[in-house]
């Protein structure tokens, strides 16, 4: 890519730096979405060897661009986000992707097509991890931070992402034990 379509792209991708998430991190500020990315990237790294079937190093991409979108429309929180904001954020994401240089564009839409049908193993881990990483981070936050339907989401959030894998059923019940005790302690 030449410096200036690189230097054009990161100028966009930046914004989700600035661009906040419902949640709120363990010293109290609003989570940035960029910081969500990277730690669904790094969860991708640490599960390689869970997962040696699967090509991780896609994953991680599929993490690192998965909310790209949100540059354009910010984030919606999962249980605010209809159909209409997924569509318009898809709508604004791929006006942006298709000013894209080869092979970057390509790819790009060829892994938002793959994580939307969700038919690979490698879109399958990334959507669970993307919402394993949501609840962690609500686990490491004030419980004062909670709105109130999110007692009950953050037991089962996700649940059904992980389904096709013991090991990510398993580490979303231990998710649960951290989700129980934070409820159970009040803070």
């Amino acid at each position: 890519m030449d410096a200036r379509k690189l230097l054009d792209a990161l100028i966009v991708a930046e914004r989700l730096k600035d661009a906040t998430r419902h949640s709120y991190t363990s010293g109290g500020r609003h989570e940035s979405v960029a910081e969500h990315s990277w730690m669904l990237t790094l969860m991708a790294f640490f599960l390689r060897d869970e997962f040696p079937e699967a090509d991780m190093d896609k994953v991680i991409r599929m993490g690192i661009i998965h909310d790209l979108g949100e540059c354009f429309t910010g984030d919606i929180p999962t249980f605010d986000k209809t159909a209409a904001h997924e569509q318009t954020e898809e709508a604004l994401l791929q006006r942006w992707v298709d000013t894209l240089p080869q092979p970057y564009r390509d790819e790009m839409t060829d892994l938002y097509r793959e994580m939307a049908a969700r038919q690979t193993l490698e879109a399958r881990i990334y959507k669970a991890l993307d919402n394993l990483e949501a609840v962690i981070q609500h686990n490491r936050a004030d419980l004062s931070t909670w709105v109130p339907l999110e007692f009950d989401l953050n037991k089962t959030y996700g649940n059904d992402k992980v389904a096709f894998s013991r090991y990510l059923t398993e580490l979303r019940e231990e998710i649960l034990k951290d989700t129980m005790e934070k409820i159970d302690s009040g803070k």
